[in-house]
This record gives C-alpha cells, structure tokens and sequence, in this order.
C-alpha cells in the first residue's frame, strides 16, 4: 500500500473552554467524489467507511491525535503529537472536523504559530491503493486506511508537499508490525554486502533509492 496524503486549508481557530483558552481547529479535513489537487478521487463510499471506522477506533476513545506535518511513514508517534481530534462529521461529500490543540512541545508550536498569524491547515494521513482512471485521475481503492489527520503549513498541489520519498514507498504488514517493504530490502542488502563491498552497496542503493523518488 502507498502513504497518500491530502491536505486542505478550509479550517479556522477558535478559542473555547474555560476563559477561552482552550484552542480548537474547525473544518473541512476529507473531502469525496472530487478531483483534489493532487489529481487524486476519493469514492465516497470507501472515505464513508474508513471514516465511520476511524471514529468508532480512534475519536470515541479519545486515541485520535495528530502530528505537526507530516512525519516520514504512517505510524502516529504520541511524542510528537500536536493535537486530538474531537470530532469527525459527514456533511454531503465532505467530513469536517474538529480537533484540540494539546499542551505538548509540538501543540506550542501550533499555538505559537497561530497567534503568530500564520496560516495552517490539516492533511489526512493515510495508506491505500491506487488505480488510475481514464482521464488521468488517480481513484483510491477499498483497502485505504485513515491513520490520522496532521496539521501542516504547506498547500497541497502537484508535486508539492508530501509528494516525496516515503508516498511513494509500499507498505506493509509483517508479524503486527508495519515496515516499509522497499527501504527494508535496500537495508538487507547492506547489511547482507561483505564489509569490503558495503560502501559500494551503499552508493548503489542510495542511487536506487533516487531514481525511484516522486517529486
């Protein structure tokens, strides 16, 4: 499966909470049924029940949280996590959302940022398979997964933001762990290379490894 991520600006703080202190970030995260700027569609059908799954796992036990851009792979890492999602809604074609910032190191700076008037917006974080259409549009298959939304500070567009070295890498599960098939065969042949060769097998890789990036 691929890392695919998606990210749209059509969010907006707000303070709430005891003497509106608290800081939340309200509005679209998902959206179906439409070309995205990544030249990506997501049917309706298969967001609806991710979606409807990722709430029932992960927002109604309050396990929903998020990153401050993007991290390299699709494990959420709670060190690093910035906010929590609160709610997940359909309207339409769309899922809004809300989250809270957290106190943590990363929430700050969420919070610096925004005070600083700096503008943010969400990405969902996901794996899945691609299927291209007709037309050129990339369809996302039944087996995509929602792991989280991120809050981020780049657009989403051609060839921008997120469209790098780990969304084009395939994922997958071995013995309940996920791994990256591709970078764990690049460092098998490493580690399998005599020692007088390594440095050989290194660069060999490491020019691999370019060659299939997606920029």
């Amino acid at each position: 499966m691929k890392l695919i991520t998606e990210c749209t600006f059509n969010v907006k703080p707000l303070y709430e909470g005891k003497e509106k202190k608290d800081l939340f970030i309200s509005g679209i995260f998902m959206e179906a049924e439409m070309r995205n700027k990544n030249g990506r569609i997501y049917p309706l059908r298969i967001l609806e029940k991710e979606v409807n799954r990722y709430i029932k796992e992960y927002v109604n036990t309050h396990r929903a949280i998020g990153e401050l851009n993007h991290p390299d792979g699709p494990i959420v890492n709670p060190a690093n996590a910035s906010h929590i999602i609160t709610e997940l809604k359909q309207v339409k074609n769309s899922f809004q959302g809300k989250a809270k910032i957290l106190n943590t190191p990363m929430g700050n700076v969420v919070k610096g940022l925004y005070e600083g008037g700096v503008q943010l917006g969400v990405s969902s974080r996901g794996m899945g398979s691609l299927k291209t259409l007709k037309d050129g549009v990339n369809e996302v298959q039944d087996d995509y997964i929602l792991n989280t939304v991120d809050i981020v500070h780049e657009p989403s567009a051609p060839n921008a933001f997120v469209n790098g070295i780990m969304e084009g890498v395939e994922w997958v599960y071995e013995n309940g762990v996920l791994t990256s098939r591709e970078i764990d065969c690049y460092l098998k042949e490493v580690q399998h290379t005599s020692k007088k060769n390594k440095e050989e097998a290194k660069l060999k890789v490491f020019e691999d490894f370019l060659k299939n990036l997606k920029v």
